[in-house]
């Protein structure tokens, strides 16, 4: 599986980002999935279903799933502050075979990135001292805060961020810090 984090401010575009990336991925006949950071709670179910009252009435975890989809909630008695390693290798836990993930959010993983920056959002980058930054995607390409010699790339321009992926597409290989290395069995 390949790798590849968005980061940036919020509201700079990283979702929008993903999307068309996810388009074009799709079309080049890649499967991706996506790992996403909420900095604030959340809640997938509804009160009334029969997955929200199994959840209510004490089951730690739920798994709901029908003949297209699965979708699986999991309560942690107190905050778990997971990482990406952690959140890729639930991915990996599956067996399901996928091309890539993407990972939005997460800015400071040791994952190479696209940072995306938006003039109007504004806000400090990245990309200047983080060596995990490939490229710059952004809706200014002459109006970047600071001058780079990274690839930029234009919001919207899809094809061309997926040139620049596949063109060196090995860079992006995922290698999980909790792969079982031992073969003594």
């Amino acid at each position: 599986m390949k790798v590849l984090g968005l980061c940036g401010a919020s509201g700079a575009g990283k979702t929008t980002v993903a999307e068309g990336l996810i388009k074009a991925l799709r079309e080049a006949g890649q499967r991706i999935s996506v790992v996403k950071h909420a900095h604030k709670r959340f809640d997938i179910d509804h009160p009334g279903k029969d997955s929200f009252r199994h959840r209510a009435a004490g089951a730690f975890e739920v798994i709901i799933a029908n003949s297209r989809r699965l979708a699986k909630v999991r309560e942690f008695e107190s905050e778990v502050d997971l990482n990406v390693d952690q959140l890729l290798a639930e991915l990996a836990d599956n067996g399901e075979v996928r091309n890539w993930a993407l990972v939005e959010g997460f800015k400071h993983a040791s994952l190479l990135k696209l940072e995306v920056w938006r003039s109007a959002v504004g806000g400090p980058v990245l990309y200047p001292e983080d060596p995990y930054v490939v490229a710059v995607v952004t809706d200014a390409p002459d109006g970047l805060p600071v001058a780079t010699g990274l690839p930029v790339f234009t919001m919207g321009d899809s094809a061309a961020l997926l040139q620049f992926l596949m063109q060196d597409a090995a860079r992006y290989d995922y290698h999980s810090p909790y792969a079982d290395e031992s073969s003594d069995a």
